[in-house]
């Protein structure tokens, strides 16, 4: 489970989640923890966060939450985890849900462990701490046997010097101020359950352990009765199911037929499978042969379209030499008929032309000797 403690300093809320641990097989993560471990290992956020301590200032927000991150990526987180000391404020609350949301682990309770203000003081301003192995007395509650001396191994008891009324007195004020609107939010979502935190530990640790397996039944029972989302996988499993049920089904009795002809007629089981298997293939193949059916007409249409253009080619010469063979025909008919025209001048000899020149030669010549003539005489 995912679970948030909450609880003021020195309700034992960290003695819960330890018990918690060892019970339901989860880890316990405190940002306390987390700051400490960061910080000794140098690593890039324990630097950033050292910075900020040795400053004076608070760790922020956002720091803290890139540390719980981190964390949450860790495999032995898988099956839930107990955040201690984080949420503080409705500010942190909101982020964490935020944050987890986006790593898909929402929160499933958040577990507050109630304590009074009396008690919790009594409880602090008595608490005595073994600096050797580090267990925890109180010296109004559960006193060591010797005063100031561990019962384990001997050790001095150390009381914190913030251990005092005035101090704790603060730190209560400000956990109930901030604190009690985180409690009112887990409220509003239905997730939180409280528990008192008075008592044995033991029987404190009883009462979380209902509270806690209450929860899971709870949810387990929600998660059975929520239908779960139908895939397309799962309906296709049914439908293969359905359809080898029915094929494997005897043949229904049909009215008027004899037994022995009905049996006869029911086919087989493993023919029936066959011949779904060959309707299957023939399915198969049918997209396949009509695809080769429609390439082989665009080749043919290519091979028509190929013939049309190579036929075409081949009659414009011819149509070019009937054309030019058309114009000379008109251009022969006009020699024709030139040379019929000419023909009848052929008849005229050309020496009749001359004949005029000739006579005019002879005239001349007569003049002349008549005029010789005259000029003897």
């Amino acid at each position: 489970m995912r679970i948030v403690l909450l609880g003021a300093p020195g309700s034992g809320k960290g003695t819960q989640a330890k018990l918690m641990v060892d019970r339901y097989g989860i880890p316990q993560i405190s940002t306390g923890d987390l700051l400490r471990a960061a910080v000794e290992a140098e690593t890039p956020l324990g630097r950033q966060a050292k910075a900020a301590m040795d400053a004076g200032q608070l760790v922020s927000d956002e720091l803290v939450l890139a540390m719980i991150r981190e964390r949450l990526a860790q495999p032995d987180t898988h099956g839930g985890f107990i955040l201690d000391g984080f949420p503080r404020n409705l500010a942190q609350a909101e982020a964490l849900d935020g944050l987890l949301h986006q790593l898909g682990k929402p929160l499933e309770l958040a577990l507050h462990i109630h304590v009074d203000h009396e008690v919790l003081m009594e409880r602090m301003t008595g608490r005595r701490t073994c600096v050797s192995c580090g267990r925890v007395y109180n010296v109004y509650t559960s006193p060591p046997k010797i005063d100031g001396q561990c019962d384990v191994c001997g050790g001095n008891l150390h009381h914190r010097a913030d251990d005092n009324e005035e101090t704790i007195g603060n730190r209560l004020r400000v956990y109930e101020l901030q604190t009690t609107p985180v409690i009112d939010y887990y409220a509003d979502q239905g997730k939180l359950r409280t528990v008192e935190g008075v008592g044995e530990i033991g029987d404190i640790f009883q009462a979380v352990s209902r509270v806690v397996d209450s929860v899971k039944e709870q949810q387990a029972a929600a998660a059975e009765a929520e239908p779960s989302a139908v895939t397309l996988e799962d309906l296709e499993k049914k439908v293969a199911t359905f359809r080898q049920a029915w094929e494997e089904q005897p043949a229904l009795p049909v009215e008027g037929q004899p037994a022995g002809e009905q049996a006869e007629a029911a086919p087989a089981p493993a023919k029936k499978k066959k011949a779904a298997a060959k309707k299957k293939a023939a399915a198969k193949k049918k997209p396949a042969a009509k695809k080769k059916k429609a390439i082989a007409k665009k080749k043919a249409a290519k091979k028509k379209a190929a013939k049309k253009k190579k036929a075409a080619a081949k009659k414009k010469p011819a149509a070019k030499k009937k054309k030019a063979a058309a114009k000379k025909k008109p251009a022969a008919r006009k020699k024709k008929v030139g040379a019929k025209k000419k023909a009848p001048g052929k008849k005229k000899k050309p020496v009749g032309k001359k004949k005029p020149a000739a006579k005019r030669k002879k005239v001349a010549g007569k003049k002349k000797r008549t005029a010789a003539r005259k000029k003897r005489r």
